[in-house]
């Protein structure tokens, strides 16, 4: 029962966090797009708030059903979903991400060298969330025709 009221609040959360996108949509048609993040959250995780926050104005401004977007976490950035597991905020604002499609990927040369173990360590990640390498999946989406952005 708590995880299905978690997951209303999350799908609450996205509804009053998404805008009409109207003749945005128009404007900019279908997308893809892949999110750089590997550095610190900054104080208060401000970084990753920032980050997270563009992702969704994003969303906003092209909608949803025109936009397959992927964020890519190595290093620093993976620390992003070690916040999430203890930050009610942080878990809110990424579950609200993930359920309207965006995919957090998470380089598994990060997971190795600093020795985290992502049923654990990090909220919400599951085996096919783990790529290889982070910086190798960046150059592989961009050869697909994902747009890099690095907020």
């Amino acid at each position: 029962m708590r995880r299905i009221l978690a997951l209303l609040a999350i799908t609450l959360a996205a509804a009053l966090f998404m805008a009409p996108a109207g003749q945005a949509a128009e404007r900019y048609g279908k997308q893809k797009v892949v999110y750089h993040i590997n550095y610190n959250g900054g104080e208060k995780n401000k970084h990753y708030f920032g980050a997270l926050r563009n992702i969704q104005n994003h969303i906003n401004a092209v909608g949803a059903e025109n936009l397959t977007l992927k964020v890519v976490l190595h290093g620093n950035g993976v620390n992003l979903l070690k916040v999430a597991l203890n930050d009610d905020r942080m878990k809110t604002t990424v579950g609200s991400l993930k359920s309207q499609n965006v995919e957090f990927l998470v380089c598994a040369n990060t997971l190795r060298g600093r020795k985290i173990d992502y049923n654990t360590d990090l909220y919400d990640v599951f085996k096919e969330d783990i790529v290889p390498s982070g910086v190798a999946e960046l150059a592989h989406l961009q050869q697909m025709g994902y747009a890099y952005i690095k907020p």
